[in-house]
C-alpha cells in the first residue's frame, strides 16, 4: 500500500445509507486532518453523487465505485453470501483483498458482514469466527470488551486468543502502550468459574506471554475501568453489553422525566445544564461507535446500523487507526507464542502420561 491510507466504505449499509455515510465521512475527514486518507465509496452512483455534491470538500478524497445491489438489513447471512458478489458490502470488503484499501467500514447487516469478511479475507488465526469488540465507557476512560456476540462458546485457547487480539486493538486505537488485561469471571479467586475460564487464567498467568495480565475481574469491574481489556465469551459479553445499554437508556429516561416534572426541577436542570451536557456526551453511544471484527486478515469495522453521522465518523476513525497501526503483526506474533506455550504443555503432559486441560 502507498503512504495514503485508503478506507473502503459500504455506502449503502445501515438504516440511512448515503444520507448518513457521506456527512459522516466529512466529519471523519476533519478529525483525521493531517493524515493522508482517501475513501472508496461502494454503492448507487447517482445517490452518492447527489450527497457528495453537498460536501465539496470530499470530492478530492472520495472515489465512487458503482454497485448495483445492496444486502438488506434483515437478509440471512447464507442468502447474502449466495448473491453477495456485486453488492456494496461485498465490494467494500473485496477491495482489501485486492490491495486497493487498508480497511473497510459498514453499517450494514452484521451477520452478512461477518460471513463475507471471513470468506473473502480468511481468518488470521485458528478461529471459527471473528471476535466483535466493544468500547465501554468507564470511570477511568474507555475499556475494550470482547467478544460481545460472535463466538457464543469459547474454550480456554480461544479466550487467550481474545486477550491477545484485544490488547493489540486497545494499543492501536486508544494509544495505551501496555494495556492491562483481565478475564471476566464470577469471582476473583483462582478456583471460581468454569473449567475453560480457569484454564485460560492459568495460560495467561503462567504462559510467559508478553501481556500485562491482571487476573480475574467481575462484572462491576468493567464500569470501574479496573483493566483496559476485558475478555469473555460472546454469550456473556453480549448479555453484559445489552444490559449496560438498557441501563444507560433507563437512567437517561428517568433523569429527563425527573427534570421535567416541575418548574423547580426545570430550573435545577437549567442551572446544571453544563454538567448534564457533559454527562450526556459521556453516555452518547455514537462516541464509541465502531466495532472491529478481530482475527481477520484485514481490518473490518462494523458501525451500528442506526448510527448518525457523528457515530459513523467514529467508526471510520477506528478503521483508520487500525489501518495505520501494526496490530495484525502483533497479534500474529503473540499467537505464535500461544502455540509454543500449548506445545510445551502438551509435551509435559505426554511425558507425565496425561493430557493438559487446554489440549482436550
Amino acid at each position: 500500500m502507498s503512504e495514503t491510507t485508503v478506507i473502503s466504505i459500504d455506502a449503502m449499509g445501515g438504516d440511512h445509507g448515503p444520507s448518513v455515510v457521506v456527512p459522516g465521512l466529512a466529519i471523519a475527514a476533519e478529525a483525521l486532518a493531517g493524515r493522508a486518507v482517501r475513501f472508496l465509496l461502494h454503492g448507487d452512483e447517482d445517490r452518492l453523487a447527489a450527497e457528495l455534491a453537498r460536501v465539496p470538500s470530499l470530492r478530492a478524497i472520495c472515489e465512487v465505485r458503482h454497485a448495483e445491489r445492496v444486502v438488506a438489513m434483515d437478509e440471512k447471512p447464507a442468502q447474502a453470501l449466495r448473491r453477495g458478489k456485486g453488492t456494496s458490502l461485498w465490494n467494500a470488503i473485496e477491495a482489501i483483498r485486492e490491495g486497493q484499501a487498508d480497511a473497510a467500514v459498514s453499517a450494514g447487516n452484521t451477520g452478512a458482514l461477518m460471513a463475507m469478511s471471513k470468506l473473502i479475507l480468511r481468518m488470521a488465526a485458528d478461529l471459527d469466527r471473528p471476535a466483535i469488540v466493544a468500547g465501554w465507557p468507564t470511570l477511568r476512560g474507555v475499556s475494550t470488551v470482547l467478544d460481545v456476540g460472535a463466538n457464543i462458546e469459547c474454550d480456554a485457547e480461544r479466550l487467550v486468543d481474545f486477550a491477545i487480539m484485544g490488547e493489540a486493538f486497545h494499543r492501536a486505537v486508544h494509544r495505551v502502550e501496555r494495556p492491562t488485561v483481565g478475564l471476566l469471571n464470577v469471582g476473583s479467586e483462582d478456583q471460581k468459574g468454569h473449567e475453560e475460564v480457569r484454564e485460560a487464567h492459568r495460560l495467561l498467568r503462567d504462559g510467559g506471554l508478553d501481556i500485562d495480565y491482571r487476573g480475574f475481574v467481575e462484572g462491576d469491574d468493567i464500569g470501574k475501568g479496573a483493566v483496559d481489556v476485558v475478555v469473555t465469551d460472546g454469550f456473556t459479553g453480549n448479555i453484559a453489553l445489552k444490559t449496560a445499554e438498557g441501563t444507560a437508556r433507563f437512567i437517561s429516561t428517568q433523569m429527563r422525566a425527573a427534570f421535567m416534572s416541575s418548574w423547580l426541577s426545570k430550573l435545577g436542570a437549567l442551572v446544571a445544564s453544563g454538567a448534564l451536557k457533559t454527562l450526556r456526551a459521556r453516555l452518547d453511544p455514537s462516541s464509541l461507535n465502531g466495532a472491529p471484527l478481530l482475527g481477520l486478515n484485514g481490518a473490518v469495522v462494523k458501525s451500528h446500523g442506526g448510527a448518525d453521522a457523528k457515530g459513523f465518523a467514529n467508526a471510520v476513525k477506528v478503521a483508520a487507526d487500525l489501518a495505520q497501526s501494526n496490530f495484525n503483526s502483533e497479534i500474529h506474533r503473540n499467537l505464535q507464542q500461544v502455540t509454543a506455550v500449548l506445545g510445551r504443555a502438551r509435551e509435559a503432559a505426554e511425558a507425565a502420561g496425561g493430557e493438559p486441560e487446554s489440549a482436550k
